[in-house]
């Protein structure tokens, strides 16, 4: 894929469903009696990954593009699949299924692609464990694929030492099939979109400070639930929209979780003229439409409890540094390492390559903004979020930009390009 800037960006558009939400929304639907309904979901390859594990365990779900519909079976009507279930590329599916099913009274195992046998188990073997849970790395490499034997699980008080939203909504739903209440406890407060939905079918969840608590044996009934827009897919015009001048972007219906908005806070810190529009609060996840205007950006430092609400978003925000004036750091975020690709040694080679001055840290990176930057070839090691980090980029620099391996975007967002390529042609 070859980008060049072409022209600002102009006009309105919706992003597809959220891809967290999304999961959870098959995954809950499955495990929940009777139907669940669900519109605006992401079709992206991670999330259909999901509905083929599911399908696989005897789940009954029909797609109609962005409509899906899950005939559930309740907590103990899944079956035992006759092959290994096929997580794709997809951490959310291998992490949160282990916890499901370290609950069920067969034996499964599941794996992914080569990415995601490299990416680190342990921080949910160690819980489940814990739990009484029977669970293996199979080439005993703290890596998929994984063996779960069924065992009888109990509740516990897990003192995550990250805070990562797939490690405690592991653990609480392996808490559905406890002998007691099961609670997580993180450093700080990550992502909630679990507890959110899962009392939104009938689960008996509690959250006080960092720590979530589940009681066991919910009945849990099929919802109708609509996806928002996915804010960290929405996160990439408002970058564009920002940083090509005489841009201003509506994006509809795009998901404000406060647990979710930390690029909003940190775009509006730089200096960013983001507007919130017709606000609604009335369902599980508030929502709201955005309006963005390009903006002259400065420097500053992305570090704390807020890591946790934009760590798919730091690739972006990295993008946004090294065009604004000033320094901009980030620290705490070590977890990049092990994203799809290690997002800190990807993206501060990129960059370099696009004339930024940027240097790694153990925990982030320290980007001096402002410089005149230019196309280069950009190797994306097939990370969606690297991909559309630099296509972003792309429209601010001089030159054409290449970049390697560009169709991984299909991942989360499989319309990507023709959408940034509509919002350029409006102008």
């Amino acid at each position: 894929m070859k980008i060049r800037y072409t022209a600002p960006l102009r006009g309105e558009l919706t992003v597809p469903g959220d891809k967290s939400i999304s999961h959870r929304s098959v995954m809950f639907g499955a495990l929940a009696q009777g139907r669940t309904e669900i519109s605006r979901f992401l079709t992206g390859a991670d999330c259909l990954s999901t509905i083929a594990c599911f399908r696989q365990m005897g789940i009954s779900i029909e797609q109609n593009g962005s409509d899906v519909t899950v005939q559930g079976k309740g907590l103990h009507g899944l079956s035992e699949s006759s092959g290994i279930l096929d997580a794709g590329n997809s951490g959310t599916t291998v992490r949160l299924m282990s916890g499901i099913l370290a609950g069920q009274r067969f034996t499964s195992r599941i794996t992914g692609d080569d990415s995601i046998c490299k990416r680190p188990m342990k921080r949910i073997m160690q819980p489940l464990t814990e739990m009484g849970a029977f669970i293996t790395s199979i080439r005993g490499n703290g890596c998929a694929p994984l063996e779960i034997c069924p065992s009888a699980l109990h509740g516990i008080h897990y003192q995550s030492p990250v805070a990562s939203a797939q490690v405690k909504s592991c653990v609480l739903l392996a808490g559905l099939y406890a002998d007691g209440k099961t609670s997580v406890t993180e450093p700080v407060v990550s992502r909630n979109h679990s507890e959110l939905m899962l009392r939104y079918f009938g689960a008996a969840v509690s959250s006080e400070g960092t720590t979530a608590t589940i009681a066991p044996e919910p009945v849990l009934t099929g919802q109708k639930i609509t996806v928002p827009g996915d804010i960290s897919s929405a996160a990439y015009f408002i970058a564009a929209a920002l940083l090509v001048p005489g841009s201003e972007v509506l994006l509809k219906n795009v998901g404000i979780n406060p647990t979710r908005d930390g690029m909003l806070r940190v775009c509006r810190a730089m200096g960013a003229d983001i507007e919130l529009l017709n606000e609604d609060s009335s369902g599980a996840e508030p929502c709201a439409d955005l309006l963005v205007r390009s903006s002259t950006l400065h420097g500053v430092v992305i570090e704390g409890e807020i890591i946790p609400t934009l760590i798919d978003e730091l690739p972006v925000l990295a993008v946004l540094a090294a065009f604004a004036e000033g320094t901009t750091t980030i620290r705490d975020a070590a977890e990049l390492k092990v994203k799809e690709s290690d997002r800190i040694a990807v993206m501060t080679d990129n960059l370099s390559r696009i004339g930024c001055d940027v240097e790694a840290t153990d925990d982030g990176m320290i980007i001096h903004g402002g410089k005149p930057l230019h196309g280069a070839v950009i190797d994306s090691h097939r990370d969606h979020r690297v991909a559309m980090s630099f296509a972003v980029a792309a429209l601010a620099c001089t030159g054409e930009t290449e970049i390697r391996d560009s169709d991984c975007v299909t991942i989360s967002y499989p319309g990507f390009y023709d959408d940034l390529q509509m919002l350029c042609r409006q102008a």
